[in-house]
């Protein structure tokens, strides 16, 4: 009997068996992307983890209510509560109205997630249709004294809040260590204290993306959004709340201080899933620190630190590859293993469909310690998802299995010795896993199963006329498009190069 998931919780620190509140539904947000700039492989990390996150509590039978944001408003420059709108400086820069940056950047985004085979949400709402939910949550804080308005700006009273409560419970920070750490910033003065973060910020002359309110014409504060939509969507209490290590704080803090706050004095989510960072040599992959790459970089190549271009389902390898909750270090030699276990994988998929169980096969006697054997193996495959989401070891586990399935392809194992239940669970964990739940996927070389069949009738002429430099010639010529020639027992088959 396979072992309930459990699922690493930030906010408790450990490992804890994952029970959703109202079985089988389950509701799980995920922070989305602030669209005013393509879609990075920091970006595709999150994206994958929580996808593959989706897919398999739809496979164990869950009905799973996604919903990811999209920040396109509030998010200003370093996190702060000054500066400027991270889009709002993309379009002076590009003489555009926010909202067609905005509108680019989803789009382009959208894009390289199906590229990646990453479903769509359920639910993808976008912070500037939800400003009316985002006021009334601010009222809500406001009235429970947890807050305070300044020259038109509302700011998060965090002293008060701790009286009772306790800011840091996620990211383990307390106040003191915020006092002596927190930067001095521009307008600071406004505050009571130097960590109190902004609710609403009234809107300076100059910016653009503005909205009425009881307090001034501004915007919400960047942290706000994910509490008023999550609460909207999910409820004031909902299952599991993901997005990327570095969102835990502040990001994720503020989140559920607000919540507290408000009038459903919740955490909000009962688990906080966080996967870990993309690094290049031992450093944070990303845009303030101009060493990322762009999805579309990695597709085409176009990108110094990249040898030769590396395609979408690669990249979700590589990604799966690691256990999400360990760093990732980019290298082209590192994606260049990826691509040949990605190919494993696919080549598996191919002998699995030419691998069917005799009608006759019931009349021998199966061998009762290889059953035994395979069965452990499919079973295995399912223990790395149910530790907390390893796909590390799951695909580990799929290639133990993959080498018995060659065997069967190859005739070192004969059909007859397994039995039906045992062939049908192989078959389907390997495909079920590899394609649903890991999300892989065969990337099409173009219309190429006629050619193929066509040239390997040349091939197996060739060989029979013993022309051995024709047979060098089409084996060379192969290669180079990536596909290899298996001469068999059981005649001529092809397979991706690994």
């Amino acid at each position: 009997m396979q072992q309930k998931l459990n699922l690493y919780n930030t906010l408790t620190r450990k490992k804890e068996e994952f029970e959703p509140l109202h079985a089988p539904l389950v509701g799980m947000y995920v922070c989305g992307p602030t669209v005013y700039g393509e879609p990075h492989l920091g970006h595709a990390r999150s994206a994958v983890t929580f996808d593959v996150l989706y897919r398999y509590l739809k496979y164990q039978g869950y009905k799973v209510r996604y919903v990811r944001n999209i920040t396109d408003v509030g998010h200003l420059e370093n996190d702060a509560d000054e500066g400027e709108d991270k889009i709002q400086k993309r379009a002076k820069l590009e003489h555009l109205e926010p909202m067609e940056v905005v509108n680019h950047y989803t789009n382009i985004y959208h894009n390289e997630m199906q590229k990646l085979n990453v479903l769509q949400p359920d639910i993808e709402p976008r912070a500037s249709g939800h400003i009316i939910e985002q006021i009334a949550l601010i009222q809500e804080i406001l009235d429970n004294g947890l807050a305070y308005v300044v020259n038109g700006s509302v700011y998060f009273d965090v002293l008060a809040y701790n009286k009772d409560r306790k800011y840091g419970k996620l990211s383990g920070r307390n106040i003191e260590d915020l006092i002596g750490n927190t930067r001095t910033l521009e307008g600071q003065d406004e505050k009571r204290a130097p960590f109190d973060f902004a609710l609403w910020k009234k809107a300076s002359p100059s910016h653009i993306m503005r909205w009425p309110s009881p307090w001034s014409d501004g915007f919400p504060g960047w942290h706000l959004e994910c509490s008023a939509m999550s609460r909207k969507y999910l409820g004031t209490s909902f299952d599991i709340h993901g997005g990327g290590l570095d969102l835990m704080f502040p990001h994720h803090e503020c989140e559920i201080a607000q919540n507290q706050a408000s009038c459903d004095h919740s955490d909000g989510a009962r688990y906080w899933v966080h996967n870990n960072m993309i690094t290049v040599n031992g450093q944070k992959m990303g845009k303030s620190l101009g060493n990322f790459i762009n999805l579309s970089e990695l597709f085409s190549g176009n990108h110094e630190m990249l040898e030769q271009a590396y395609s979408p389902m690669t990249i979700r390898f590589f990604i799966l590859q690691a256990h999400y909750r360990s760093t990732l270090d980019f290298s082209n030699e590192a994606l260049q293993a990826a691509r040949k276990g990605y190919t494993k994988l696919m080549n598996g998929l191919r002998v699995l469909k030419k691998l069917e169980y005799p009608k006759d096969a019931t009349a021998v006697e199966p061998d009762a310690k290889l059953n035994e054997e395979l069965q452990k193996l499919a079973q295995d495959c399912f223990r790395g998802l149910n530790d907390d989401l390893n796909t590390a070891k799951t695909i580990a586990s799929l290639f133990n299995l993959l080498k018995k399935i060659n065997s069967l392809h190859l005739g070192q194992i004969k059909m007859e010795q397994l039995s039906r239940g045992t062939f049908d669970l192989m078959r389907d964990t390997f495909q079920e896993l590899v394609l649903h739940v890991l999300g892989l996927q065969e990337e099409s070389i173009g219309d190429m199963d006629e050619v193929l069949n066509l040239v390997l009738g040349f091939y197996k002429e060739a060989k029979e006329q013993k022309a051995y430099d024709k047979v060098d010639t089409i084996r060379a010529e192969l290669k180079k498009q990536g596909i290899a020639i298996k001469d068999m027992k059981t005649g001529i088959d092809w397979a991706y190069e690994e």
